[in-house]
């Protein structure tokens, strides 16, 4: 394996630079009595305006795997691997109708993840853990496969081992402890303004060099037709591609991520501000996923599809500029991994540690217990990819759309109307997990497109959909029944004047 020197220099400086800036975010806007809540140090004391939400959610979003695995998809498999750009089309509008709502009923009540929300409009705290659960349950993969974003980073450059992994999440715990949600806001900037340049240079350069883009799709429909796919959607592929798009844009609102970015902005108007300002980014991620057939026309092979983005960038940059590309992939695996364990550390704090406990504990002891949290998050991310093979990660990542989804009746519904009884909504929960799982399962979590038969016909769309289907059809048919019995639903902690 060769080791290209001055990418592996220039990629030394730049991962240095935001290892400074993330430790120097705890000084950031830090309140006079330090960043010792849970508030403070996992929302950054909802203070963020309209701009650093922007870097934030897109951070959040947008990240290493996603500027590796989008391209991936298209290197592997075509027209299939678009379904990421439409997805992303619609959720913001989604986000538009939804996440302003959801900031200002949990702004008034202090909560801080969607569990909380779930457990003051519902007051069952049996479904609030089981929200909590599915959302820790989905991150982890997510977190792990930031990881292997980077090792591909590594890999790519020529480093073998695990050492540089090992050194460079060490760096992120530390800075992600002390400074909280603070250290990526920062470091989104930085990885956002790397990103473009790298997409811009990409898109521009490259096509010129290999003779335009008409040459690139006439190449790469001729090489992905030697193994059965094209650049183009076939009639079988056209369900499956839309239910991806549907029910990939469903769940990415409702990832503890994508709330823990949006309940950090200081006023709902900065919420409804990014709905509008956020599809920037989905005309980059469309720049981003034609990469991949970028990749194919300038001869790029390789078994290994996650591979191809680097490998293209080393070949086809000069290897100062191919280790700024590197160093922001990098950078945008760092940015949604702090992120990701800092929701999934709130979510453990808050619904879980916080239900067990009889005493309610001290905003200090809150945010300690977090803090502790998201290092034995981060760390167990890091051993689940030094162990086990990648390829489980990709799989159980194909699993945490599916798990997410199932939160649209007991978060999104219920945001607007508390018309299911929330043990109903805990059994249309168990129904939609279970089933969407089983589904994944019978695919050997190889896909998540599931050929579902009905009336003697097959039906190839992604198991969230059906799954969601079965979960409000189940929570609907249990409400009704729990109503005739007349058995009421519990307390809600938020009035009417919360949603208005």
């Amino acid at each position: 394996m060769i080791l290209h020197k001055t990418a592996l220099i220039v990629f030394c400086v730049f991962f240095l630079f935001v290892t400074v800036a993330g430790f120097w975010a705890a000084r950031w806007r830090r309140p006079k009595a330090g960043i010792h809540s849970l508030e403070e140090w996992g929302l950054a004391g909802r203070s963020f305006g309209t701009w650093i939400t922007w870097f934030l959610i897109g951070g959040d979003l947008y990240t290493a795997y996603t500027v590796i695995a989008v391209p991936a998809a298209l290197y592997g498999g075509g027209a299939i691997g678009f379904f990421a750009v439409p997805y992303a089309v619609i959720a913001y509008p989604y986000m538009m109708v939804v996440m302003p709502r959801l900031w200002r009923v949990c702004n008034r009540h202090g909560y801080v993840t969607l569990a909380d929300f779930v457990r003051g409009r519902y007051g069952n705290r049996w479904l609030s853990t089981a929200i909590a659960l599915t959302g820790i349950l989905a991150l982890m993969p997510y977190i792990a496969l930031q990881l292997v974003g980077m090792r591909v980073v590594f890999s790519a450059m020529g480093l073998t081992g695990e050492a540089p992994l090992i050194i460079a999440f060490v760096v992120l715990a530390a800075y992600t402890y002390s400074s909280g949600l603070r250290a990526p806001a920062v470091i989104a900037v930085v990885k956002d303004v790397m990103l473009y340049v790298m997409v811009a240079a990409a898109v521009i350069y490259l096509p010129i060099k290999l003779g335009g883009y008409a040459h690139i799709f006439a190449t790469a429909n001729q090489q992905l037709s030697l193994h059965n796919s094209s650049i183009f959607l076939k009639p079988s592929q056209y369900l499956g591609f839309s239910t991806l798009a549907i029910g990939s844009a469903i769940a990415l609102m409702l990832y503890p991520h994508t709330a823990t970015a949006v309940l950090s902005a200081k006023g709902e108007n900065v919420v409804r501000r990014n709905a509008a300002l956020l599809p920037a980014y989905s005309f980059m991620l469309g720049l981003i996923a034609l990469l991949g057939y970028i990749a194919i026309t300038a001869g790029i092979a390789t078994k290994d599809t996650s591979a191809a983005v680097p490998l293209l960038f080393l070949k086809m940059f000069p290897e100062w500029f191919a280790g700024f590309c590197l160093a922001a992939i990098a950078v945008g695996a760092l940015v949604p991994a702090a992120i990701m364990s800092i929701a999934a550390s709130n979510l453990f704090t808050r619904n879980i540690l916080g239900e067990c406990r009889r005493i309610p504990m001290s905003a200090n002891s809150e945010s300690t217990a977090a803090k502790l949290t998201s290092l034995f998050i981060k760390f167990g991310a890091l051993a689940f990819i030094l162990t086990i093979r990648t390829v489980y990660a990709i799989q159980m990542q194909l699993l945490g759309g599916i798990w997410m989804a199932q939160l649209f009746p007991s978060v999104v519904i219920g945001a607007f109307t508390r018309w299911f009884n929330p043990w109903a909504l805990l059994c249309g929960w168990a129904a939609g997990m279970s089933w969407g799982t089983w589904m994944a399962a019978q695919l050997s979590l190889k896909s998540s497109v599931y050929p579902l038969h009905l009336f003697g016909s097959t039906y190839a769309m992604y198991a969230a959909v059906p799954a969601l289907l079965l979960n409000l059809a189940v929570s609907a048919l249990i409400t009704l029944i729990l109503r005739a019995l007349k058995q009421h639903s519990t307390t809600d902690a938020t009035i009417a004047e919360d949603y208005a």
